[in-house]
Parts: structure tokens; sequence; C-alpha cells
């Protein structure tokens, strides 16, 4: 969980395809919303991938899945809880890792230092413009 600013600025930096390129993705084709298949751009590695976004409670949770393409596909969950009126707690989970999968532990871990450099990522652009820093979402 990350302390993040008031709710409708988070929410909309996520979802937003322009605002999204200022901190994770390089540009977000389209507005995420629910049913929708939206590709994301990682310039940095000539690399995309698709989400399929699955439930949109607006201010309050994004559900996404992603990795179908590479027959490893998880479910996202973020929800936005309200600190207070300055403050937004963040919450990111991840369900379909396959138990089986020699390599699951590395993955969960390679999945939360990636969430958590987003949420930084995140933090500094809402709080402080900044632009120059980006995380990636690379399966």
């Amino acid at each position: 969980m990350t302390k993040l600013p008031f709710k409708d600025e988070v929410f909309e930096a996520i979802v937003d395809p322009v605002k999204i390129g200022n901190y994770w993705f390089s540009s977000s084709l389209e507005r995420w919303g629910e049913g929708r298949a939206v590709t994301l751009r990682y310039e940095e590695y000539d690399a995309e991938g698709v989400i399929y976004v699955l439930e949109v409670e607006e201010r309050k949770k994004i559900v996404f899945s992603w990795g179908s393409e590479h027959g490893d596909e998880t479910v996202v969950t973020i929800r936005f809880n309200e600190l207070d009126d300055r403050s937004t707690i963040i919450e990111v989970t991840e369900t379909g890792l396959k138990e089986e999968d020699p390599d699951l532990v590395s993955k969960m871990m390679g999945q939360k230092e990636g969430r958590g450099y987003t949420l930084k990522c995140l933090k500094a652009y809402l709080e402080s413009g900044i632009t120059s820093l980006r995380a990636s979402l690379i399966h």
C-alpha cells in the first residue's frame, strides 16, 4: 500500500491515456474502461502489451487481466481507499499465479518490486510533477 494524493487525481492518472505516460507506460492507446482491451506501449523497450479491463468502479477499483498472450494470465485489482480529504491509499493484488510454476517465487518478487516502483513513480508524478521516472509492465 502506498499513500498518495486525493483519490480523483490518482484514479485519473491510471485510466487517462495521456497521464499514464508521465509515470508508467509511454502510452495507453485509450482510456481504461470496463470491457476494453487496452494496448499499452513502452517505447524504451520497443514493447507493448494488452490488458483486458474487467471492471471499473469509478474512483474505487480497477480490475484487469494481463499475460494471456504468454499463457500466463493473471488478474490485477487496484483499490483506491481515501485516507482523508488529501490522501489515498492504493492497494494492489494479483491473483492467478500458478502454484506449480517453478519460477513462482521469482515472478511474485518481480511483480511486487515492479508494482512498488510503479507506485513510487506515480507518487513522484502526482506530488511533485516528476515525469522523468517511468515503470514498466513487461511480462
